[in-house]
């Protein structure tokens, strides 16, 4: 029988839910136009939203536009996800702490999406959280290798993706200005070396690559299946190695 404490603790979740939906949307929103933690603009006509507008998912006063499809995804992802974390949290952070890292993958993998990129300010931010959080699971020494692991590998991979791409555009006698990783990615999987310590980031690494490799194949098979396949076209990889850093931690 479900007593009254988990049915309490459940509505909790719900709320926090719907609490992290709408600081993801606003971050989201605001961290690619601003860096900073400015106000929230109508994406149809830039007026400003107030906060019980973003709190309420409410149209635009002023041109009544609705909330984005990307704002409701979110919302009703964020009211799922934070339940799951609340009742089955990974074993070695609980609830709160597990709350914050959601948070902060979220924004990475939502802003990568969307615009192709991993911010510098966010990248910062991931850094100050990783360092307390890596030290406490993995220790000094662990925590310094997966870095240099996880900053490294990303960094030579960066680095060949440049010779391939001036290579590729010699060969084909056109700038390609698309480029197969960002430094964000390098930023982001130097984190990832922070927080999961060695060995996990080989394990991160690897099983991002491959995942990667099978959702690109797909994407496009499915684009050239409906005739619609552009080459060199760049697909986000923070989402897999985001995918692949959470799986991790639940295995902690």
């Amino acid at each position: 029988m479900i007593g009254p404490r988990t049915i309490l603790f459940f509505l909790m979740t719900l709320f926090l839910g719907w609490l992290a939906g709408v600081l993801l949307n606003y971050l989201a929103d605001v961290l690619p136009q601003t860096r900073s933690f400015s106000a929230a603009g109508c994406h149809s006509c830039g007026s400003k939203r107030s906060f019980l507008d973003l709190l309420l998912m409410r149209r635009c006063r002023s041109c009544q536009a609705g909330r984005t499809h990307r704002a409701w995804i979110v919302q009703i992802a964020a009211m799922l996800a934070v339940p799951v974390i609340g009742f089955l949290p990974p074993p070695a952070l609980g609830f709160w702490i597990a709350l914050v890292v959601f948070l902060y993958f979220g924004v990475v993998f939502i802003i990568d999406v969307e615009h192709r990129a991993i911010l510098h300010e966010v990248s910062l931010v991931g850094v100050l959280l990783a360092i307390p959080f890596g030290l406490w699971l993995n220790g000094w020494s662990k925590t310094l290798l997966g870095f240099a692991v996880g900053f490294g590998v990303m960094l030579g991979l960066y680095y060949f993706g440049i010779l391939f791409n001036r290579w590729m555009s010699k060969a084909r006698g056109q700038e390609i200005d698309e480029v197969a990783l960002g430094f964000g990615d390098v930023n982001l999987s130097g984190i990832l070396g922070i927080a999961l310590g060695w060995p996990r980031i080989i394990v991160c690494l690897f099983s991002a690559i491959v995942l990667g490799g099978l959702l690109s194949g797909l994407y496009i098979l499915v684009m050239v299946l409906r005739k619609k396949y552009q080459a060199f076209t760049a697909i986000p990889y923070a989402p897999f190695l985001i995918i692949a850093a959470a799986v991790l931690l639940y295995m902690a």
